[in-house]
């Protein structure tokens, strides 16, 4: 079978529509059609540094679609199933049986390679190898190869062209706040960084009843729609210290922070403009080698810093749960979006690039 998908082959260069072949699904796979892929800022990293050993490579983390076909040994899916794909996991390992998924064994083999744990890919062209299992979908394609583990049915009423970025970005924002803080009603948050996953973070701390909330970010545009979704507050930190001003809204320190950037000055504002008993889930990411300076009487004195990968998140139960929070109109992520279509896949990764957009959403037409 073949398919259309954006290749990357050199790092930094524009993403090319090929025409692929595509494997049937293997027993515990999924052949899915997608209808809409979100853009994610690690797309957006790997297009940038990718090496000669990466390459070629099929993107995209963030896929929602139709089930077209499944293997042999796949229960919970049909075709016909709408489904958001989200991470992968091997489903077996004392993290995944103990529903710590993000922190499966095999996570970086099974995500960020872009290959099967047997090295193998279910896309090439003319008989070479194109990578095509990033997060175990590959989502900048029509059709995709995903695993059993790895998607997440969904009620067939709901807007598929909007659903994609539930499986990773808005999932990393919303699950910062509702799984790994989980603020009582009132906590005072503060939430640095007002793009798709700190936005995020707002609205659910907001669905939560979390106030003050307060939202450092210096772009105008960023923070008239934070207080749209639901900050209370929000500071340009080209004008105003943040741990100064936050401290003063809430007169001890906020309760929880969030910080969405992973550069370590942001990282330790996070921290600093915390009370005392504090928490700051840090979800930014500046590469895997990242130093950070902090001062440790901020920890030994009752703050916590916790690093957070997709929003510590069990997706079978967390993706339903921001479905019912945003039907209830408690989590309007469609604020979020743009959506443009698959063929401007290009000019939708320098939008995301440069901040032109929130989250950019690429749809597929048949």
């Amino acid at each position: 079978m073949k398919t259309t998908a954006a290749v990357l082959r050199t790092a930094g260069a524009e993403l090319s529509l090929e025409d692929v072949e595509i494997e049937n699904p293997r027993p515990t796979e999924v052949l899915v059609r997608l209808v809409s892929s979100g853009v994610c800022h690690t797309d957006l990293g790997v297009i940038a540094t990718a090496t000669a050993e990466q390459v070629p490579v099929v993107l995209g983390h963030e896929g929602a679609g139709v089930v077209e076909a499944v293997g042999d040994d796949v229960r919970g899916v049909e075709p016909g199933d709408h489904v958001v794909l989200t991470y992968n996991f091997c489903g077996s390992c004392d993290n995944c049986r103990n529903e710590v998924m993000v922190h499966c064994r095999d996570f970086v083999p099974l995500n960020l390679t872009g290959a099967r744990l047997d090295g193998s890919s279910p896309l090439s062209r003319n008989g070479e190898k194109i990578f095509g299992h990033f997060f175990g979908q590959s989502s900048f394609s029509r059709r995709v190869i995903a695993t059993e583990q790895n998607v997440v049915k969904v009620d067939r009423s709901l807007p598929l062209h909007l659903l994609g970025p539930l499986g990773c970005g808005v999932q990393t924002g919303a699950g910062a706040v509702l799984n790994t803080l989980d603020p009582e009603p009132g906590s005072s948050i503060a939430v640095f960084a007002a793009g798709s996953v700190g936005l995020s973070a707002v609205m659910a701390a907001a669905a939560v009843g979390c106030s003050p909330i307060i939202v450092v970010d210096p772009q105008q545009q960023r923070r008239d729609l934070a207080r749209e979704l639901g900050a209370t507050h929000v500071i340009n930190p080209d004008e105003t210290d943040p741990v100064t001003a936050i401290h003063e809204i809430t007169g001890t320190g906020a309760r929880c922070s969030v910080e969405c950037l992973g550069l370590p000055t942001i990282v330790r504002q996070a921290l600093e403009c915390l009370q005392s008993p504090g928490m700051c889930a840090s979800v930014g990411f500046q590469g895997m080698t990242n130093e950070l300076t902090i001062d440790q009487g901020h920890l030994l004195f009752g703050r916590t810093l916790v690093g957070v990968i997709e929003g510590d998140s069990v997706p079978a139960k967390f993706i339903p749960r921001m479905i019912e929070l945003y039907q209830q109109g408690r989590f309007p992520f469609d604020k979020l979006i743009t959506t443009l279509p698959f063929e401007q896949i290009n000019e939708a990764i320098d939008a995301a690039h440069h901040g032109k957009l929130v989250k950019a959403v690429l749809t597929f037409e048949s």
